[in-house]
Parts: C-alpha cells; sequence; structure tokens
C-alpha cells in the first residue's frame, strides 16, 4: 500500500448560485477551485489513498459533497445541512459588499480593515467546516477553508 494520501484532484461545481454573484466573489470561487487543484487533503476514512475528484453542490438546504474516483465513478455523498453555516455565509456575504463598496471609494484603510474580518470569518467558516465533516471526511484548515469559500458563492440567502 502506498503512503500517499487521498486528495482532490478536481472539483466541479454543480449548478449554479442562485443569485448573481458579484466580479469578487466570482474571482473568490475561480480562486478557491485552482487552490483546491494545486494543494488539498481531502479523503474519506475508507479511502484514505483516493484520488477523488469532488462534486459540490446544494440541494434541498444541504451541502452535498459527491464524492467520485478518477473516472468520475460514484464513491460516496456526504451531507451536511446548512443551517449551522448561515451565519457565517450572511456575514461573508456582506463584508464582501463592504469590500467592493471601499474598492470603489478607494479607501485603503477601510479595505485593509475589511480584509482581517474577511479572513476571520474564513477561519470561522473552516473551523466549522472541519467540525462537521468530523468522521465523514479528513480535511485539513487550507481545503477547509476554500471549500467554505466555494459554500458561499453557492448558497443563496434567502
Amino acid at each position: 500500500m502506498t503512503d500517499v494520501k487521498g486528495r482532490l484532484t478536481r472539483v466541479i461545481l454543480e449548478g449554479e448560485a442562485l443569485h448573481r454573484i458579484s466580479a469578487l466573489q466570482q474571482a473568490d470561487r475561480e480562486q478557491a477551485v485552482y487552490d483546491l487543484a494545486q494543494e488539498n487533503e481531502f479523503y474519506l476514512p475508507a479511502h484514505p489513498h483516493l484520488q477523488s475528484v469532488l462534486h459540490l453542490s446544494i440541494q434541498e438546504g444541504r451541502l452535498v459533497l459527491d464524492v467520485r474516483d478518477e473516472n468520475d465513478q460514484p464513491i460516496q455523498a456526504v451531507l451536511l445541512a446548512l443551517g449551522p453555516f448561515k451565519m457565517l455565509i450572511r456575514d461573508y456575504r456582506m463584508l464582501l459588499d463592504s469590500y467592493a463598496s471601499a474598492v470603489a471609494e478607494g479607501r485603503e484603510a477601510r479595505i485593509q480593515a475589511i480584509d482581517m474580518g474577511r479572513r476571520g470569518l474564513h477561519n470561522e467558516g473552516a473551523e466549522l467546516m472541519m467540525r462537521r465533516l468530523a468522521e465523514k471526511v479528513v480535511i485539513d484548515f487550507s481545503t477547509a477553508r476554500r471549500l467554505f469559500t466555494l459554500v458561499c458563492a453557492l448558497h443563496q440567502i434567502l
């Protein structure tokens, strides 16, 4: 058996956000997908060496992590209720809107303050993602942060 740990080789976002996303949100989304493809730790405990493809979607109020093998054959779907994430997602969206306004106004001090808040929310989102996935998926902190970004991009606040 090999010592290579499982990882994501690709992330596919299923469906589109149910609202129009800003250029900043689109850039965050694209950067998260790119970063995940470059570096991540993500595997199912029963498949610790699986090089997997992740189909990520939101269906019926749940986050669906559809883990597949390299041939895109289903291995396991992990479903998480989105309720625990909603407040963080809402706050993250508000910060992104504030950030876009600060950039448009050229307010450097405000941009830096908002960016610090955004990093803090990312950290909270990553910690929550790791807790919610505990015993279902082995994931590192950086991967959890990037997945949280993608959840924010896919989620629609009602």
